[in-house]
Order: structure tokens, then C-alpha cells, then sequence
């Protein structure tokens, strides 16, 4: 039998708008909508490095939740407004999948909120 369970990360927007941080599907895990966000103070830094490393926390808190790790992660998408930004995220985004080496895309697109310069999609597969 297939199993579905929601997580949420607390975030508002994810009631206003009507989705979840991260969807567990059999043993898959689609982890999405992350920005640099503290959803804890609802907060988000000026800084693209500060807000990519906030996505990476909030990330690891739906992937941990999961049941997994940044290890089982196997596709990344990272959305900018400004392609410029994407290179000062480079070490961060090397510290978590260095080792993991999963598919990635960038995309340069408007985001919903002028303060957020990323938003970071997941996928995991837990073995």
C-alpha cells in the first residue's frame, strides 16, 4: 500500500496558499517552495549566502522529518531572480552536495516575494 504524509515547515505561506514543505510518497520525498526564510520569526536575511544557507536548514528539517538525509537527495532545483547570485552560493551548496552529486538545474525566474533572491527544490529517495 502506497503511503502520502505531508509535512510543514510552519510556514504561513504554506496555509495561505495550500501546499506543504514536503511530500513523503512511498520513499519518495519531493521537498519544495523553500526560500531563505526563518520560519520560526517568519524573518529572511538581506544577504543571498545568508538566505541560501537558511534554505539549507529548512531543507534538512523536512528532509530529517522524512526520514532521510541531503544524502538521498537525487535531484536539485535552485530558482534566482538574478543569475549573478547563483556563483556566491557555490560553497555553500558544495558543503551539502559535494559528496552527493545529485541532477541539478538552475533557473532564473521572478519569485513571489522581492526579499527572496533563491528558492531550492528537493527530491530524496530513501533506501
Amino acid at each position: 500500500m502506497k503511503t502520502r504524509r505531508l509535512i510543514s515547515s510552519g510556514s504561513t505561506f504554506e496555509q495561505a496558499v495550500g501546499y506543504s514543505r514536503a511530500v513523503v510518497d512511498g520513499d519518495w520525498v519531493h521537498v519544495a517552495g523553500t526560500t531563505g526564510f526563518d520560519y520560526t520569526s517568519m524573518t529572511i536575511a538581506e544577504g543571498i549566502v545568508e538566505q541560501v544557507e537558511q534554505c539549507m536548514k529548512n531543507i534538512g528539517a523536512a528532509l530529517e522529518e522524512a526520514g532521510c538525509s541531503f544524502a538521498d537527495v537525487v535531484r536539485v532545483r535552485y530558482m534566482l531572480p538574478d543569475a549573478d547570485d547563483f556563483e556566491p552560493c557555490w560553497p555553500v551548496l558544495q558543503r551539502y552536495f559535494g559528496e552527493v552529486r545529485p541532477a541539478a538545474t538552475m533557473f532564473v525566474c521572478g519569485l513571489s516575494d522581492p526579499r527572496m533572491r533563491i528558492e531550492i527544490e528537493v527530491t530524496a529517495h530513501r533506501v
